[in-house]
């Protein structure tokens, strides 16, 4: 899956693991740094269920946006990179399914 990122800022501090480390602490810099590699490595977001780190779709004021979880309280959120219907209205595909490049909106806690 092509991976982007929101900002030039977010992905030089996502690419590099001093930076990560220093922010995030060395837990949180690894488990970052895997989401990440999953990420790329699923040909769609729908492989990303079978995977640790509870890949799941948001709601209310982050409808639209996933998440996976990193290191308690922190989650890698995301959204689409590009425009996603609820269902494919000829094959009924799950949307999951077409998702296959996502923009990394940060690291975050919005519990």
């Amino acid at each position: 899956m092509d991976v982007l990122f929101a900002d030039e800022k977010a992905a030089l501090l996502y690419s590099r693991q001093t930076a990560l480390r220093q922010r995030y602490g060395a837990i949180g810099a690894t488990k970052i740094t895997l989401r990440l590699q999953q990420l790329e490595a699923a040909p769609t977001l729908a492989h990303m269920r079978s995977l640790p780190g509870r890949c799941h779709a948001l709601v209310a004021d982050r409808g639209g946006q996933f998440a996976l979880d990193v290191h308690h309280p922190h989650r890698l959120v995301f959204e689409p990179a590009h425009p996603v219907s609820a269902t494919d209205p000829i094959s009924g595909a799950d949307p999951w399914s077409l998702i296959d490049a996502v923009t990394i909106i940060g690291v975050v806690d919005y519990h």
